[in-house]
């Protein structure tokens, strides 16, 4: 008798339903946390490169591999600088949160009319409306600015930009927050006054798409016996007579891929100015040339390559971890076409 193919589970996690696309291929940041003493936003967008692979020395004290050079896969994120262009309040009531209003920078990017109807500044912009939004803030009050990205700054073929909200820490003063959000408005925010080399993030992304998949390679179920039925890669038995419908556990056709995931506790290994250090010998492929700065993500990323993705401040902070910029001894930049 032949062997029988088997797979083994890959996708099988009840956690991850429904499993349907996701609404916008700009994922959404749904949680926040004010985790540092000083005021400053709690995340920043970049582009997905591609990848290649680092030696490090170890530097976390319980990790049985401490101060010893070890090889692994990292991450390429561009991050061309966001523009903040606006601040918006959100209050708290009975009912959860509200937007108490916005402002708006005096000098908007030409390009963003390519992705919204540019409001009118003199209506956003009043010193009226700002004293006015200051004075409605509260003790849970939440700020969070307004950004714009610049996918045309960077290897990418587009010029209409993506328009993100990120939080911004309070610090215990919504005040001194807003403050210093009026005096960033209008500016570019560069990763490097975000973000610190060695910290653990959140990655926020929606995954590469398949579509329409069976279970098997949905689910990771076995291949049925040749001589079973008339099909193969299909559910046998999908549920008992009652309940007289089909349970949601029952592994089923449908969507794979295109979905929105978070990934905790990726660890920035570097924050880098120099395309010099990183673009391979002929650029890295269905990409093209990294431009201006970009970070090192230890592991992989969901998503393909140019894809945006968030990145987020942990909102689980691990007491363990020893924060401290890595000591890098090698970056591939081997070609990526074996030239």
């Amino acid at each position: 008798m032949g062997h029988r193919k088997k797979h083994a589970p890959r996708h099988g996690s009840l956690a991850f339903l429904p499993r349907k696309r996701a609404l916008s291929e700009k994922a959404r940041v749904r949680n926040w946390i004010d985790n540092t003493e000083e005021i400053g936003f709690l995340g920043f967008a970049g582009f997905k490169a591609g990848m290649t692979h680092i030696t490090y020395i170890e530097d976390q004290k319980h990790s049985p591999y401490y101060g010893k050079e070890l090889m692994k896969p990292v991450t390429i994120i561009e991050v061309p600088s966001l523009i903040l262009i606006g601040i918006r309040i959100y209050n708290k009531d009975e009912y959860g949160r509200f937007v108490q209003g916005e402002i708006y920078a005096e000098d908007l990017n030409n390009n963003l009319k390519r992705k919204i109807s540019t409001p009118i500044i003199e209506n956003y912009n009043s010193h009226e409306r700002k004293k006015a939004l200051s004075n409605s803030l509260k003790d849970t009050s939440e700020i969070r600015g307004i950004f714009q990205t610049q996918p045309y700054l960077i290897s990418i073929a587009r010029k209409k930009p993506d328009i993100i909200e990120i939080k911004l820490n309070s610090a215990g003063s919504p005040s001194k927050a807003f403050d210093y959000a009026l005096e960033m408005l209008g500016k570019e925010i560069r990763a490097r006054d975000v973000l610190v080399e060695g910290e653990l993030v959140d990655i926020i992304a929606v995954s590469k798409g398949k579509g329409f998949q069976g279970p098997v390679k949905r689910f990771g179920i076995k291949l049925l016996p040749r001589k079973n039925s008339k099909i193969k890669r299909a559910v046998a038995c999908i549920g008992p007579w009652h309940p007289a419908r089909v349970l949601y556990t029952v592994p089923r056709p449908g969507q794979l891929g295109y979905h929105q995931r978070t990934e905790y506790h990726k660890r920035i290994m570097l924050i880098g100015e120099n395309e010099e250090e990183i673009n391979p010998k002929g650029g890295i492929i269905r990409y093209g040339m990294i431009k201006g700065d970009y970070l090192l993500i230890l592991g992989s990323i969901p998503g393909p390559k140019k894809r945006l993705i968030r990145i987020r401040k942990t909102i689980r902070p691990v007491k363990s971890f020893i924060e401290s910029t890595p000591e890098i001894t090698f970056i591939s930049r081997e070609s990526q076409q074996r030239k």
